[in-house]
Parts: C-alpha cells; structure tokens; sequence
C-alpha cells in the first residue's frame, strides 16, 4: 500500500475589500489554488467594511457553492482582530477610492488613517513572516504607511502592486510585434503606480521566431516606444473606467494573482517582473524610504532588486520625475500620520 501523502497545513489569507469589483474576480482564483499551489488547502478572511457585511454574507455563500476542494474555511469580518489574526499572506485591495472633486491631499489623508489601523493590526496580529500586498490606491504611498505602522514586521514581507501596469506593458508590446504576451520578458515599471509611472522596456526582450531579441529592435518604432506607448500604459487604468464606466477588475485581479504567485514560488531563471518594494540598497539613486517600483528576480519566497542595469538620460529623467510624485505624497502622508 502506498503511503499517504500528508496534505500541508492550510495557510490564513485575508483580502480586504472583500465585497468589492476586484475581489469577486480575485476570492475564486486564490480558493481554487491558482496562487499558493494546487495542493494547498487555504482558510480565506474577507474582511470589509460594516455596511458592506451584507453583500459579504452573499460572497461567502458564493464561494461555498463553487465547491473548491482547497477552501477549508471562509470568515467574514469587520474587526482587524478577526481580520488580521495568525495570516500568512494579507491582500489589502479596500481603500478610500477618489471621489468626484475631491483633493488628492483629501484622499492620503482618508488612506493614511485606514492603512495605519491596519499596518498596526498586523503588527499585532498577523506572523511575523507575513506576506503583505497593497493594491487599493495610493497603492505605494498606502503600502509604506502600512509598513511603517508595523515596525516588527520586515519591511521586505511590503509590496505594492504594480504588476497590472507591467502586464499591460508587455501585452502592448506583444500586439505591436504581433507575438502572444508570453514571448515578451523583462519589461519594467518604475516607480509610483500613477500616470508618472515610467514602463521602462530598454532591458526587454521579445521571442520573435524563435530567438530573443531586444524590444527595440522587435518592434523598430521608438517614436512608438518613447511616445505613445508609454502614454498608453500611463493612462491605461482611466480608459478602462471610461470605457466600462467601472475600473479593471478582472485585469487587476489576474495582476494580483501573478504578484502573489511569484512571491510564493519565485520567477523564472533569467526573468524578472516589477514591484513597489522598499527602496533602501537600491542600486539607482532613488531615495531609500519610499516604496517605488523596481525590477525584482525572487526565489524562496524573498525578492532581490535586479542591480546595475544601465540606464539612459531618457529614462534617468522619467525615474525621477516618478520619485519627486512619491517623495512629495510620502512627505504629506507622513504629516497625517504624525497628527
């Protein structure tokens, strides 16, 4: 008789938001094992706002009649007590979403206060190994008030998610050079995730035909390149919510997926893909206490910034133009927090 094969403990996830456009596309792709593996069964937090616990109760039922095999558990919450307890990976995609002439100073300082609560709840009551991502908006500046709230916690285990606007570049290439987004590596997002975002796609490479060659020469239009393509993934969020009348869900929820996804079982061998990470030891000259968007490789669940790749007077001015967007939304932020 064979030996059993032991099944792995399951591992605490919470998403907040959880009522919301992105974590409907998101709950059922985490629940069925397309990001922390095909055998690992996950107890799923949802954790929302007190009026939104209605719709909660709706979401849970959903994903109890999907009949998921890897879903032991699902706990609707409002209290971070709840929310927060014992995780193992955190996906923070609720925040205070911009309302019609309101400030953006009026939007830190909404987010400031909810990112504070919950950076401190983690720092109480999460792991210590906890792996946290920020997705609602500011995503990066909400991602270093979080971090800077839970001081035991590594400020390595914070991320941001810009892997949305990396996954758009890549597929804009793709359609230009007429390949599937596959055949597209290496492409980078520097910096703030906002339209002074800089896709940076020097150091990509592009399979045409069998062999890599550099992004430039694949599709022979730096007008394009310098031009309209950057625009293109700049504003590519506001499109979508012109167009839809709502903002990317799906498309942010898939970006989600592969963020956490590498996190848990690395990037492949000689491919590396963007993140808001910690911008200390940074090899560019960026300021160190920001989380800004750099290329990243990450093996045994821990990321290194890919260092010394070369980087043009074009690109120098885009990557701090995007750091100057940051240092001064840190800067206002930091006032709120100290209030």
């Amino acid at each position: 008789r064979g030996r059993p094969i032991m099944t792995p403990e399951p591992i605490r996830v919470v998403v907040t938001g959880a009522a919301g456009q992105i974590a409907y596309s998101l709950l059922y792709s985490i629940a069925k094992g397309d990001v922390f593996g095909k055998d690992q069964p996950i107890i799923l937090v949802l954790l929302d706002i007190p009026p939104m616990l209605p719709v909660l109760d709706g979401v849970v039922m959903e994903l109890q009649d999907c009949a998921l095999p890897l879903l032991r558990e699902v706990i609707p919450t409002d209290k971070v007590e709840v929310g927060f307890k014992d995780l193992d990976a955190a996906i923070l995609v609720g925040s205070m979403p911009r309302k019609e002439g309101m400030e953006r100073k009026d939007l830190l300082k909404a987010n400031v206060a909810i990112f504070k609560t919950q950076g401190a709840a983690l720092d109480k009551y999460a792991k210590k190994t906890v792996k946290v991502l920020v997705v609602g908006n500011p995503a990066n500046t909400n991602c270093l008030i979080a971090s800077k709230s839970a001081p035991s916690i590594p400020k390595e285990n914070f991320s941001c998610l810009t892997r949305l606007d990396h996954n758009r570049a890549s597929s804009q290439v793709a359609m230009r050079c007429g390949v599937s987004s596959d055949k597209v590596k290496n492409v980078i997002i520097w910096g703030n995730h906002s339209s002074t975002q800089y896709p940076d796609v020097h150091h990509a490479k592009v399979n045409v035909h069998g062999s890599e060659t550099p992004a430039y020469d694949a599709v022979k239009d730096e007008t394009w390149l310098r031009g309209d393509f950057i625009s293109t993934v700049q504003q590519r969020g506001a499109a979508v919510i012109k167009a839809r009348k709502l903002s990317s869900a799906m498309s942010a929820a898939k970006a989600i997926c592969d963020h956490m996804r590498d996190i848990w079982f690395g990037t492949k061998e000689g491919e590396f893909i963007s993140m808001g990470v910690y911008a200390a030891g940074n090899s560019y000259g960026i300021p160190e206490d920001l989380i800004y968007s750099f290329p990243v490789e990450i093996k045994n669940k821990t990321w290194k910034m890919v260092d010394g790749l070369p980087i043009n007077d074009f690109s120098r001015a885009k990557m701090d133009a995007t750091a100057a967007e940051l240092v001064e939304e840190r800067d206002t932020a930091m006032d709120f927090l100290s209030q």
